[in-house]
Formats: structure tokens, C-alpha cells, sequence
């Protein structure tokens, strides 16, 4: 399937800029995932590629057609919305078929081709249920179902699933992922759910205040954020941020040597980041602390400890430790990440 590449593209509404210099080429079939906060400009971007909004300057490219300038039927993309956009006097059958109907394709074409989507969204047995007779998971399989059934070169997908249950986000996650590997056809997934982006994503795009902060393989964004506003932004619990300093080559407070440290950093405050994963509790650790809160989670404990003038989130044992207690602890130096203290660019970080 095609890919699409987005050069340079801007957007702004009533003087206010949405989106900046936005440069993002996809490979053919592949799922990439858009993911930041409310209002950073991602759902304008997938108008943008719909042509639901007009560019102020830039290009985009479907495969080796330019659709910028292209009416929004032209482009032969399909825009997937949270909302469902179902019609509900229609039964499944009807609104599979709806899109066919209005590009005149012939009746027999669109009965095969409505069974043949119903197949793949497992819907075969509901063809004569209506929306209001569907469970929430089934009429967004529905609207996924009038997008394949175009046989699009792009599909667009604007927070799919953000009205479902927690459970049935989980499962939606996995299918979603199975029917576009099935599909073989390019997509680009919207989301401000960081769970959803991470166990979903070919490729991850994080953006914010308009504009890409980092792209690349879920991995490598979560293992070597480009900036604190990466590493922040991803993981749960959230990345460990204090401020230190660097000396001789050690990072304190923890008297932590790294190396590859740029010669201008010596000397300097910065900013450290280290993931709860990361700070290993154990009798032989050399740091010790107070446990101060405690956050039991079934499987495992969150707990705070109080280090010098600072707090530390852990991940340990479930009830290992409770409040008052005294733990030791230890620092995996490799997978410690140094943030320049104003611009909050990273300068040294995790290393596998």
C-alpha cells in the first residue's frame, strides 16, 4: 500500500499556529502512531491528510500523488472518528454498504464485497442489527468495517478507541493491530493514550504544542527520548526528574560515573531522569532511603522513598515495604538519562 509523506507542513487557525514544520514519511503498511496531549495539533494533522482542513504551506504525498490540492473524495483515504459516525436506522449491512452505494459500485460487487468485510470484522451474524443493538467494541468494528470496505489507500484512525471500557480498549488494541497487519494498508493512529501508542505502534510519533518532538521505534522513543518532554510524557509510573549536577565526571547526588558527557556539560547543573524500573531495591544497594507512600497495585507496589532532598519513585514487591520502613537501593547507570537543564534536551542517556 502507498505511503505518505508529509513535508513541511504548517497550520494555523486565527493567527494561533496548531501545527510547525511537520516532516513525517511512513513506510508502505505500516501503522505509525501519533501520540500526545489534548490540544497538541495531532487530530488537525489527520484533517489535514483528509482534507477536511487546507494546509497554510507544506506538501503532503499519498504514494506518488500529491492530495493537498486534491478534493477531499479524491484522496482515497478513509477517516476512522471515536464517535462511531454510524447511521442509525440502518442496520450493519446498510451502513457497510452506504460508501459503495454513493460511488455507484454495482449491487452484486457491493453484497460480496459487504460480506467480505463482515467476515473480517467478525460481524457475519449481525448484518441485520442495528447500532443501538450493538455492544460499544461492535459498532466500532462497524465504522472500521465502512472504512475497509473503500479499499483506501490510507487509513485514518482519530482516537478509535477512547469510549470504551478499559477492557475492551485492551482487546480492540490487539485486533485492531491483527486487522491491519491482515490489511497490509498504511496507517496513521491518533491517540493521547500512551498504553495505546506503545503495544499498538510500527512506529511512534510523539508531538506536542504543535510540533514532532520525536519519531522512531517504540523502543528506542522510550529507551533514548530525545528531550525531557519525551521521557516524561511516556511510562507509567512516570519517569523519576531531579535536579543534580555534574562534577568530574560524576553525576550527583548519587556520585554516578557516566561517561561521553560533552565537555561543555562539566561543571554544570543539568537535569536527571531515571524510570522507577530503574532503581533496583535490594540489601546490597548503596543508597538508602525512607519509604514515605505506598501504592499497592496487585502484581506489584509503587512506592516513594525519600533520598536527601528528594523523591524517588520505585517499582517493588507487592507489601514489601510500608511507610517508615528504611530501603536500600541501587542506580542501573546505564539507563540513567541527562537533560540539559534549560532547553530540556537529552545529551546522554540509556544505553541497552
Amino acid at each position: 500500500m502507498p505511503a505518505i509523506r508529509i513535508i513541511r507542513a504548517e497550520k494555523a487557525f486565527d493567527g494561533n499556529r496548531v501545527l510547525e514544520n511537520i516532516n513525517l514519511h511512513t513506510a508502505d503498511g505500516e501503522l505509525v502512531v501519533i501520540l500526545g496531549p489534548s490540544g497538541c495539533g495531532k487530530s488537525t494533522l489527520l484533517r489535514l491528510i483528509a482534507g477536511l482542513e487546507q494546509l497554510d504551506a507544506g506538501e503532503i504525498w499519498i504514494g506518488e500523488r500529491r492530495v493537498d490540492t486534491m478534493a477531499p473524495r479524491k484522496r482515497n483515504v478513509a477517516l476512522v472518528f471515536q464517535n462511531y459516525a454510524l447511521y442509525p436506522h440502518m442496520s450493519v449491512e446498510q451502513n457497510l454498504a452506504f460508501p459503495l452505494k454513493i460511488a455507484g459500485v454495482d449491487r452484486k460487487e457491493i453484497k460480496n464485497r459487504v460480506l467480505h468485510t463482515a467476515t473480517l470484522i467478525d460481524l457475519v451474524d449481525r448484518l441485520n442489527a442495528r447500532p443501538a443493538e450493538l455492544s460499544g467494541g461492535q459498532r466500532q468494528r462497524v465504522a472500521l468495517g465502512r472504512a475497509i470496505i473503500r479499499e483506501p489507500d490510507l487509513f485514518l484512525w482519530d482516537e478509535p478507541l477512547s469510549n470504551l471500557d478499559a477492557d475492551l480498549r485492551r482487546k480492540m488494541r490487539r485486533e485492531l493491530v491483527d486487522l491491519q497487519k491482515k490489511l497490509g494498508t498504511t496507517t496513521i493512529h491518533v491517540t493521547h493514550d500512551q498504553t495505546e501508542a506503545l503495544t499498538m505502534a510500527d512506529r511512534l510519533v510523539v508531538i506536542d504544542a504543535g510540533k514532532i518532538r520525536q519519531v522512531g521505534p517504540v523502543d528506542e522513543v522510550y529507551h533514548h527520548p530525545s528531550d525531557l518532554f519525551v521521557a516524561s510524557f511516556l511510562g507509567t509510573p512516570k519517569i523519576n526528574v531531579l535536579t543534580g549536577w555534574i562534577s568530574n565526571n560524576l553525576v550527583k547526588p548519587f556520585d554516578l560515573s557516566v561517561v561521553h558527557i560533552p565537555n561543555d556539560y562539566s561543571d554544570r547543573e543539568v537535569t536527571i531522569g531515571i524510570r522507577p524500573e530503574d532503581i533496583l531495591a535490594g540489601e546490597d544497594g548503596i543508597f538508602a532511603g525512607e519509604v514515605v507512600a505506598e501504592e499497592y497495585l496487585g502484581g506489584s507496589s509503587v512506592i516513594t522513598v525519600a533520598y536527601m532532598n528528594h523523591h524517588l519513585t520505585l517499582l517493588v514487591e507487592p507489601n514489601a515495604y510500608t511507610v517508615g520502613d528504611t530501603i536500600r537501593f541501587s542506580v542501573r547507570i546505564n539507563r540513567v538519562h541527562l537533560f540539559d537543564l534549560e532547553t530540556g534536551v537529552c545529551f546522554t542517556g540509556a544505553t541497552n
